[in-house]
């Protein structure tokens, strides 16, 4: 561990979580295995929603959604088997969506846009009805990026929201929303991020950091230089929904996936490439079962 997470609390082991893991049950149905929504980007920028969705269903999403624009379609549908395609083009069918379908988890921000209609998402999925219900909403990437010197905005939908929230930015994103904590150690700077926007923060790194508003903080230690690929945040966040979509808490969830993406980045090793990553997921999985 690096000077820097000494003050870390906890080592992101499977011994934190894994008895959180969802079992589904042997009367299961897709939808009670939970529904994930992934928001998709624009026709020239579809993988990122597709890497997310795929490693939501390979973290054991029942059901997988790609909303996707009226102009994506095409370019979704060709690569899309397993996964569910629906268009959702803007805020007010977005909100129809989740009043229609309810998903237990949602995606929002790889490879999006940044700008008013992300932010508009953002706004529309955090200000939707639960109904006593489980559901949580990862931000990622352009999702993160749209609220840029506007971050009480986005901090104050949370406080308002009863969603629970998993924020996945690396460096360069933690500074866009905590410019003035983004200096000293990386368990200090990702707990006080943590406090102060509501949202469990995974602070992505060699060593990332996940932190709870509640205070606690695991600091992961298998992380694996191959993850150093583009669209491997994104294989992540859809990781962190498959799981909380199930049921397990958001914390955990953001931990196991953190832990479970370390290693199959180890076990590929040379020339992993992000497809390869959900993939892996069963063989670990079912190690950890």
């Amino acid at each position: 561990m690096t000077d820097q997470l000494a003050t870390a609390s906890l080592r992101n082991l499977p011994e934190l979580w894994a008895a959180h893991l969802p079992r589904p049950a042997r009367d299961a149905h897709k939808y009670r295995r939970g529904h994930v929504l992934v928001l998709s980007g624009g026709p020239l920028n579809t993988g990122a929603a597709r890497l997310s969705a795929r490693g939501a269903a390979r973290a054991g999403a029942g059901a997988v959604t790609v909303g996707s624009p009226r102009d994506a379609l095409a370019a979704n549908a060709a690569h899309l088997t397993s996964t569910m395609l629906a268009e959702i083009g803007d805020a007010a069918s977005l909100r129809s969506f989740m009043d229609e379908r309810s998903p237990a988890a949602v995606v929002i921000g790889p490879a999006f846009g940044i700008g008013e209609k992300c932010r508009a998402f953002v706004e529309a999925v955090l200000a939707s009805e639960i109904e006593g219900r489980s559901a949580t909403v990862v931000l990622d990437a352009d999702a993160i990026t749209s609220f840029e010197g506007d971050a009480d905005v986005l901090f104050g939908l949370i406080t308002r929201s009863e969603w629970k929230v998993v924020l996945t930015p690396h460096e360069g994103e933690f500074r866009r929303l905590f410019a003035d904590i983004a200096e000293g150690p990386k368990a200090d700077r990702a707990g006080e991020a943590s406090r102060r926007s509501g949202a469990i923060v995974v602070y992505k790194g060699p060593d990332t950091l996940i932190a709870a508003p509640d205070g606690r903080e695991a600091v992961n230690e298998n992380g694996s230089p191959f993850l150093a690929t583009a669209g491997s945040g994104d294989v992540l966040a859809g990781m962190i929904a498959g799981f909380a979509g199930q049921g397990m808490p958001a914390f955990e969830a953001a931990c196991a996936a953190v832990f479970m993406h370390a290693e199959a980045g180890t076990r590929f090793g040379p020339g992993l490439i992000a497809d390869d990553l959900p993939d892996l997921l069963p063989a670990i999985l079912r190690e950890l079962l």
